[in-house]
C-alpha cells in the first residue's frame, strides 16, 4: 500500500470521526432539549390544573350569589307589596 491509500483512509477514518463526534453531540443536544420540553409540559399541566380549580370554585361562587341575589330579590318584592298593602288601605 502507497503512502496515499494509507492518507486515504486516515482521512475517511478522521472523517468518519468527526461525523460520529457531531452525531453524538446532536444527540446529546436533542436529548437535553426534549428534558426541558417535557419539564416545561409537566409545569404547564399543573398550571392547567390549578386554573381548572380556579374556575371551578369561580363557577360555584357565582352560582351561590345568584340564588343569594334570588332570594334578596324575593325579600324585596315580599317587602314591596307589604308597603303596597299599607299605602293602598
Amino acid at each position: 500500500m502507497g503512502t496515499e491509500a494509507v492518507q486515504a483512509q486516515e482521512d475517511s477514518l478522521s472523517l468518519l470521526e468527526d461525523r460520529i463526534r457531531r452525531t453524538v453531540e446532536l444527540v446529546e443536544q436533542l436529548r437535553s432539549e426534549r428534558d426541558a420540553a417535557l419539564a416545561e409540559l409537566t409545569s404547564v399541566r399543573k398550571a392547567a390544573a390549578s386554573n381548572d380549580a380556579d374556575v371551578e370554585k369561580l363557577r360555584q361562587e357565582v352560582e351561590s350569589l345568584r340564588t343569594e341575589r334570588k332570594q334578596v330579590r324575593g325579600r324585596i318584592e315580599k317587602l314591596l307589596g307589604q308597603m303596597e298593602s299599607l299605602t293602598g288601605a
